[in-house]
């Protein structure tokens, strides 16, 4: 199952329950299952597997969702601005999110990367990123056709705690030059689509 594909805004309304459910047990303190996020939340056990495989994922992008502004928040504050300032806006939201909330980030990840993958799909992760993407450049999805999908997957890789891990371990850099170094990779990236001429 995918969040990209099918009917996108119910199993993002559907995970996103699921999120709060577990936020609200754990900010009573609870100790609990996948099978009493299920029962709190009355959604059927399977589903609640079909997002999240086990309840340290859970938990982990529970706690970090709490401080994360949903796509449609981010593309309405953004909606002022030009085509390629909203998308690097965007981007300049997340890496800053990666760097203030970096080791809630970074034990989402580890927790995430332990998983079993060999029998089944990957489960399935929030794509903040690759939403508010694509609901700031759904009224260019025709003008922009092949170019729509690829710009969304480029623009997605250049934000969030991956790159932001890239950055700073691997090429050495700070929180500032990192986010400075990836706002440059993906304006230089979008001035190579002909995005300033979309109406």
């Amino acid at each position: 199952m995918s969040l990209t594909t099918g009917r996108q805004s119910q199993k993002r309304k559907t995970r996103q329950k699921l999120l709060e459910t577990a936020q609200g047990l754990l900010s009573k303190g609870l100790s609990f299952t996948l099978e009493d996020v299920a029962q709190h939340s009355n959604t059927s056990r399977a589903t609640v597997y079909r997002y999240f495989s086990n309840i340290d994922i859970l938990c982990s992008e529970a706690g970090i969702d709490i401080h994360t502004k949903s796509p449609e928040t981010l593309v309405h504050e953004s909606k002022h601005l030009s085509v390629i300032d909203q998308i690097l806006f965007i981007q300049d939201y997340y890496n800053q999110l990666a760097i203030d909330n970096e080791p809630a980030f970074r034990k989402y990840l580890s927790v995430y990367l332990k998983e079993d993958f060999s029998a089944s799909e990957k489960s399935l992760r929030g794509a903040r990123r690759t939403a508010a993407l694509e609901l700031a450049l759904e009224p260019y999805k025709n003008q922009l056709g092949e170019d729509f999908q690829n710009i969304v997957a480029s623009a997605t890789v250049l934000m969030g705690i991956e790159p932001m891990i890239t950055a700073k371990d691997v090429c050495k850099l700070k929180s500032k030059p990192a986010k400075q170094s990836l706002a440059w990779a993906l304006k230089t990236l979008l001035e190579n689509f002909d995005l300033k001429n979309l109406k």
